[in-house]
């Protein structure tokens, strides 16, 4: 099915194939889990880069094609317009919902509305990096990658990888993603196998550190923050909880996060009792589920 020309309505035939498409979603939403996706871990110096394929870090929503729907890394469906994925390979996909360079909030409002507006999805690409599914290698599974028929034209695009030999030229390539609007790199070992969960295979190196936590509880503010969020009472993926009381908006302190979601903060390494040290909220992460 093609792409509607930008403004077209869908016709009755393409709206028909959407409903049908978001009612099997729904039906299979109670029972479908979170997919077992691999992730990643930060990167810290000392890693032999001739091992690793470098790509850009591309600030999206993690999105994973099982072959037939897509689904959030949280376990979500994602609701498509038919057309952006028409073609695409009957097999496991694993990559990034993309609305371009900042635009994480487009990304994320795009993908999780049931009622797709086919404008959004226009300016949407899936941004490939591993077939979960192939037994092989990283690089064997790259190498497979791009021997596929995407037949998603534009809409679904392999992750270009590159091999960085020294630190200096991760911290050049770093930089000008960054100073580019890119949200920073990606490091895939090219000899490691699909493992889901932390891998010490997959690195994130971002100019600052940052992380996921679920939202245990709202405490109260005092002085100008009283009767508002004075901060969230969070849970780090180890485990470990901490108070998170900086980087809010008013607005945010007025209506915060909700007990149970996930959100992304920022921090300055750990302390030896493994608590982040100067946590700030970054974004609410709706993608993550609750």
């Amino acid at each position: 099915m093609n792409d509607p020309t930008p403004g077209a309505k869908l016709s009755r035939r393409e709206a028909i194939a959407l409903l049908a498409a978001a009612a099997c979603l729904r039906a299979g939403e109670a029972q479908a889990g979170p997919p077992a996706l691999m992730l990643a871990q930060p990167y810290e110096p000392g890693v032999d880069l001739a091992q690793f394929g470098v790509s850009e870090k591309y600030d999206g929503l993690r999105g994973y094609w099982d072959g037939q729907a897509l689904w959030t890394r949280g376990g979500e469906p994602v609701v498509a317009p038919p057309w952006f994925t028409a073609g695409w390979p009957a097999q496991p996909l694993d990559g990034e919902l993309w609305a371009g360079r900042g635009r994480f909030e487009s990304a994320v409002g795009t993908a999780r509305t049931r009622t797709p507006d086919a404008a959004a999805w226009r300016r949407m690409r899936y941004m490939v990096f591993d077939l979960p599914a192939h037994p092989g290698t990283f690089r064997e599974r790259h190498r497979a990658l791009g021997a596929l028929p995407f037949g998603g034209g534009e809409r679904l695009q392999l992750v270009q990888q590159a091999t960085l030999g020294d630190p200096a030229a991760l911290r050049a390539r770093l930089e000008r993603t960054v100073r580019d609007g890119g949200e920073g790199l990606m490091l895939h070992r090219w000899d490691s196998l699909y493992r889901p969960g932390r891998s010490p295979d997959l690195l994130k190196y971002k100019t600052s550190l940052d992380a996921d936590a679920r939202v245990l509880g709202h405490l109260p503010g005092n002085g100008r923050h009283e009767g508002v969020l004075g901060a969230l009472l969070v849970e780090s993926a180890e485990g470990v909880r901490f108070r998170l009381g900086s980087g809010f908006s008013d607005a945010q302190r007025q209506r915060p996060p909700s007990v149970g979601s996930w959100v992304t903060y920022r921090y300055r390494g750990l302390t030896e009792a493994g608590v982040p040290r100067f946590p700030t909220f970054l974004r609410a992460r709706p993608d993550l589920g609750s």
